[in-house]
């Protein structure tokens, strides 16, 4: 049997599995990447509780099924046991790799968790995010402390015109109080929305900043160290290579 994973591992993981759950639909079986997802969560609810890993099998065999009530309620099952699982690993892992994971519409908890990823930055703080408009400035990157750099990249193609004006006047407004860089990556490069702190902490967003859980449920989740050296190198080479806004 593998060696169980440390509590912040496996918080991340469980964490990522969250933000990555598959639709389920009810009028196709289901598939590989379905099952995939489904293996990996049943391996690690099987470390944080042996009873709630029962409980998904169960649930995952009630999906198997061709009665479509069934499946609904062995996907509701499922997806109950995940957060439950995710909940328990969050308490045991390490106070600075906890994320949140954000219902539809809660406005002040979407700020209250970016507030905190921002805030931890000592020295420069990257935002990531295709999609960028006016909001990247004006809701989020204010919560990063005085003379913390706030670098955005943002996709060449899918940029929002009102985030240049915005750059503009927050320049104008802070000066060197508030330093801020803007780039953009070539069209359709960008594949991630994420926040990097001080080039070592990596937190996944599963949606852009400009509608972050207005209308669906978001995650703000921190990386494993091996996955966020991989995407701090990739994006710092995207980032050398972007054009200024």
């Amino acid at each position: 049997m593998p060696a169980p994973p440390d509590a912040e591992s496996l918080y991340v993981q469980l964490g990522s599995l969250v933000a990555s759950m598959p639709a389920f639909r009810s009028d196709r079986a289901l598939s590989m990447d379905d099952r995939r997802w489904l293996a990996g969560a049943y391996a690690l609810i099987k470390f944080v509780d042996p009873s709630e890993a029962s409980e998904f099998k169960d649930a995952w065999d009630q999906m198997n099924g061709n009665n479509t009530r069934q499946f609904h309620e062995g996907r509701a099952r499922c997806i109950g046991v995940v957060l439950r699982a995710c909940a328990i690993a969050e308490l045991e892992a390490p106070v600075s790799a906890h994320g949140a994971f954000i219902p539809a519409g809660s406005a002040f908890d979407a700020f209250a968790a970016l507030s905190k990823v921002l805030s931890a930055a000592k020295t420069d703080a990257l935002i990531i995010d295709p999609y960028m408009n006016e909001k990247a400035l004006i809701s989020f990157a204010v919560l990063a402390n005085e003379q913390v750099a706030v670098r955005l990249l943002a996709d060449a193609q899918h940029v929002k015109p009102s985030l240049k004006p915005a750059a503009q006047a927050w320049t104008a407004q802070h000066g060197a109080t508030r330093p801020l860089e803007a780039k953009l990556a070539p069209a359709r490069s960008l594949h991630d929305r994420l926040i990097i702190a001080d080039g070592s902490d990596v937190w996944v967003l599963t949606q852009s900043l400009n509608a972050f859980a207005a209308r669906s449920p978001a995650s703000i989740v921190r990386v494993d160290q091996e996955t966020a050296a991989l995407k701090i190198a990739a994006y710092g080479d995207i980032w050398k290579a972007a054009a200024p806004l």
